[in-house]
């Protein structure tokens, strides 16, 4: 509960920093490399990538755990043209609602590094079930040094990640330091999994 708390309280105060009308480069960079299909955005926000990929003619779904982040979401999604092509969801990343659909391409751009060590499970899980053969899976996240602890509130250790999706074959990282408005910057990853058949 404290999580959702504290990100209720950021969207409240309109403190949402990762809050741009583009998606990152790296999104737009493989949307373009990729014909459209089904995208899932796991942890929306106010679903700048649904609305960016659905401009390119994907189906998009995202899902957000924030009510608040939704609505706002759908407030936005309605002075576009693509309204028609996404659908949001308040609920969990841990378990979707849309458990009957499958996908292209999975996008989290920063909400899996928040989740504690059982919810990583689950996540992982929800991941590979929905994930399409040959799909790809986008991930942005907080990286810890080794013998750091994963608990979910300072993001995740990279071999956390292998570790989870093992199943998948990972196709690249890149690492880099993020740095968000005057705090601290700190290190962090993207990682190009696809799921083989």
């Amino acid at each position: 509960m404290e999580k959702f708390e504290k990100f209720q309280s950021r969207y409240e105060s309109g403190e949402v920093p990762w809050d741009y009308e583009l998606p990152p480069p790296e999104l737009i960079e493989l949307a373009d490399q990729l014909p459209a299909g089904r995208v899932l955005d796991l942890g929306c926000g106010y679903g700048r990538s649904c609305v960016y990929l659905a401009q390119k003619g994907w189906q998009a779904d995202g899902v957000d755990f924030v009510p608040l982040a939704i609505e706002k979401a759908e407030q936005r999604l309605a002075n576009t043209a693509v309204s028609h092509l996404v659908n949001y969801t308040v609920g969990p990343v841990t378990k979707i609602a849309q458990a009957d659909q499958s996908y292209d391409l999975i996008v989290d751009i920063g909400c899996m590094h928040a989740l504690s060590a059982d919810e990583l499970q689950l996540y992982a899980g929800e991941v590979e079930r929905l994930l399409d053969v040959n799909g790809r899976y986008l991930l942005f996240a907080h990286i810890l040094s080794e013998g750091e602890s994963d608990d979910g509130s300072k993001g995740i250790t990279e071999k956390t990640i292998k570790d989870l999706f093992a199943n998948l074959h990972l196709e690249k990282v890149e690492h880099g330091v993020t740095q968000v408005e005057d705090k601290d910057p700190w290190n962090s990853a993207w990682f190009w999994f696809i799921a083989s058949a």
